[in-house]
Formats: C-alpha cells, sequence, structure tokens
C-alpha cells in the first residue's frame, strides 16, 4: 500500500539539511597525512637543521627520537606519534616548516650543482692546459706557481695510482676563488664550457 504523505503533500522543509561549518572527514584525514609526509620528510633531515627549525621543543624531541629508532615496527609507532604532534602545530607553524624545508631543497640542489661544475672544471685543468690560462684571466689573484705544481702533481697520482691528495686540494682552490669573486661570471664561463 503507497504511503498518502509521500510525494503530492507538496510538504517542504529545510530542517533535515544540515549545513556543516567544519571540513569533512575526507579533508581532516588528507590533512594529517599531509602532515605525516611532513613529518617523515623531516625525519631525512640531519638533526642539526631540525634543531634550528622553529617548532615546540616536544614536536622536536619526537622528531629527533625516531631518527635514533632502528627498529621497523618502533619506528613506525614513533612516526605515528610525530604525525600526531605536527597536528598540533598551528597552521603558521606548519607554514615555517614547509618554507624552511622548500628553502633547504632549494638551496642543496644548487649547492650540488655548483659542486659538480667545480668538478667539471678540476677535471677540464687536468687535461688541458688552456683551461689553467682560462682560468688565469678569470681569477687574476690565483696563484699560477702553486696551481701549475698541483696540476702536475695530481696528474702524477692518478698516473701511479696514489691518494687524490693535489687532485682534492685544486678543487679547494676552485671553491675558494668561486666563493671569492662574484657568482654571474661563473655562471657564463659554465656556458662557455659547454658550448
Amino acid at each position: 500500500m503507497p504511503n498518502p504523505n509521500r510525494g503530492s503533500c507538496g510538504f517542504q522543509s529545510d530542517e533535515f539539511e544540515q549545513e556543516y561549518d567544519r571540513p569533512s572527514k575526507s579533508q581532516l584525514k588528507r590533512e594529517m597525512t599531509a602532515l605525516q609526509k611532513l613529518g617523515e620528510e623531516l625525519l631525512a633531515e640531519p638533526k642539526e637543521r631540525i634543531k634550528r627549525l622553529p617548532l615546540p621543543e616536544d614536536v622536536r624531541d619526537a622528531i629527533l627520537e625516531c631518527q635514533t629508532i632502528k627498529s621497523h615496527e618502533g619506528r613506525r609507532r614513533q612516526l605515528q606519534y610525530v604525525g600526531k604532534k605536527m597536528r598540533s602545530l598551528e597552521e603558521e607553524e606548519v607554514a615555517a616548516v614547509q618554507k624552511m624545508l622548500d628553502s633547504w631543497r632549494g638551496a642543496s640542489k644548487a649547492d650540488t650543482a655548483a659542486l659538480h661544475a667545480l668538478e667539471r672544471r678540476r677535471d677540464k685543468l687536468l687535461k688541458d692546459d688552456d683551461a689553467l690560462t682560462a682560468l688565469l684571466t678569470e681569477y687574476p689573484q690565483a696563484d699560477v706557481q702553486q696551481l701549475r705544481t698541483l696540476i702536475r702533481n695530481a696528474r702524477k697520482e692518478q698516473a701511479e695510482n696514489k691518494p687524490p691528495k693535489a687532485y682534492r686540494e685544486i678543487f679547494q682552490i676552485l671553491k675558494e676563488l668561486q666563493s671569492a669573486s662574484s657568482s654571474p661570471s661563473e655562471n657564463e664561463h659554465d656556458t662557455n664550457e659547454e658550448e
């Protein structure tokens, strides 16, 4: 038997429609997962960097504690605890932590690229005598005699399979020269080298 009150009565009410002023459960879970992943990213950072982060002491201690745990299950549980502690942070604190983490990543990528450029330059110095002339025109303050001696010694070390002492010293000198000068001239030199 059909219900007489259904459909034809024209009864309309908003009392059953609920308006939520808070995020849904799915949104909360996404936010919690994002904070958990941020905590995992922080675990990969060195202790010195963690200590410099603008974090409350209990959150920092939880992260540092998790870094020391070797047991798989113990680490997993501590990571859950880190996620819980991360959820206690204010939005501004989380944004500051994320900003620092992003700056570290960017800086480390730039540093790595600069070191690779120095390594390529060192290798070019050992292979080509004209590379020393180019280096001296770019850095006139460089000690010519010292560089020639180190290049000769590095070539000898490579030929005799000796430890690369002079090879490392050349790298340190290049690093000092680069830090003493402006970076735009170094970038121009890198593009000329690769052509």
